[in-house]
């Protein structure tokens, strides 16, 4: 007996728990969008709902007021830019391009997991961009930056660096003779300068 098949919504979620889609992280992104928007999405499922781009500009221009003038279209160019320029609202907010995805991907249902991160990834950099709105996960620290006085930098650019010259361990000069050839053999040229070459005193 052949297992009953899936349709529509229920399809939809057995194909992401599949591929180990996580449906938590997904819930909570959709929660999070409707408490910043202030309504519901329009449809049961989450690709289906941002599909057109409207839900995700009116969650960019609550961030950022008046981004983007909200387009309601059937036409595909018209919801692919919304969703384009949704995506450029998110690299305005701070969110590095590598943690968001491409249009095509939320259009056409290419890599739902992306969308879903970069959902996640604009609610923590909305919120560290100034945004008073609820945060996805734990927020983004903010970047330790020390700062030194103009005397201080100054005093470091006098100081030699030892390894830029060379570092001779710790030697010196001490025991080098200068003008003299090395002994050879524990002759020392010096004392012995009289001695002729057979050995003989000259």
């Amino acid at each position: 007996m052949n297992a009953p098949r899936n349709f529509g919504l229920d399809r939809e979620i057995a194909a992401k728990l599949a591929s180990k889609y996580d449906v938590g992280r997904e819930i909570e992104a959709r929660e999070w969008i409707e408490t910043v928007i202030g309504e519901p999405f329009p449809y049961e499922g989450f690709q289906e709902s941002l599909k057109d781009g409207v839900i995700l500009i009116k969650l960019m221009n609550v961030l950022i007021p008046g981004f983007f003038k909200i387009k309601a279209s059937k036409m595909p160019f018209v919801q692919m830019e919304n969703i384009s320029k949704f995506l450029e609202g998110c690299v305005r907010l701070g969110c590095p391009k590598h943690d968001l995805f491409q249009t095509i991907d939320l259009y056409e249902n290419k890599n739902p997991g992306q969308v879903v991160d970069a959902i996640w990834s604009l609610s923590r950099h909305a919120a560290k961009a100034g945004c008073d709105i609820p945060v996805l996960g734990p927020k983004l620290s903010d970047k330790h930056e020390v700062e030194f006085s103009e005397e201080v930098l100054n005093a470091g650019k006098s100081v030699i660096n030892t390894y830029q010259y060379g570092y001779a361990g710790g030697a010196n000069l001490s025991g080098v003779r200068h003008g003299y050839r090395r002994e050879i053999g524990g002759i020392d040229p010096r004392r012995h300068s009289s001695l002729n070459s057979n050995g003989n005193k000259s």
